[in-house]
């Protein structure tokens, strides 16, 4: 698949969108000093690229019910392609594990889980133990407090180019 490429006006639409997602066509095209039907045009070619996925509400969910945010260190007892698929797979099926991270070194994954209170989690693990998916271990660490929880992404830092070059 061909990268697409981006100029300045495009990361401005995509940093605009990723802070304000509600934000009218209208105001996007002027906030990027464009008229409606380009600025449409190069939203369109950002959705359909994948690189805009989705559009969502950033909802407070300590606000709506009790609950527990858990992240779980995980590794798995074999280290074959197929073990990673099938735990991968059926990952999928639970709607309490809301992220996951295949990683690089020590551990295999990381998770996180919302749960609502510490029993709930426990069947979750449970049942994932009990499908026989290849988890040799499992490390639970309880968020005590969010700190920082930001869908904001750092394109200011990431798309920075060095001034050496």
């Amino acid at each position: 698949m061909a990268t697409l490429k981006l100029d300045d006006r495009d990361l401005q639409i995509l940093q605009i969108l990723a802070q304000e997602g509600r934000i009218t066509k209208a105001d996007l095209a002027k906030r990027v000093n464009l008229s409606p039907t380009p600025c449409w045009e190069r939203l369109k070619r950002l959705e359909k690229s994948g690189i805009v996925r989705s559009y969502h509400a950033d909802i407070d969910l300590q606000k709506i019910a009790p609950h527990l945010t858990i992240f779980v260190m995980l590794e798995l007892d074999q280290h074959r392609a197929e073990t990673f698929q099938i735990f991968e797979r059926m990952i999928q099926r639970f709607d309490e594990i809301t992220a996951c991270w295949a990683l690089g070194g020590g551990f295999d994954y990381f998770l996180q889980v919302v749960a609502r209170d510490i029993q709930s989690y426990q069947l979750l693990i449970d049942q994932l133990l009990s499908e026989r998916i290849g988890i040799s271990r499992y490390f639970t660490y309880v968020v005590t407090k969010p700190v920082k929880n930001t869908t904001t992404l750092p394109f200011d830092v990431l798309l920075t180019r060095d001034q050496s070059d």
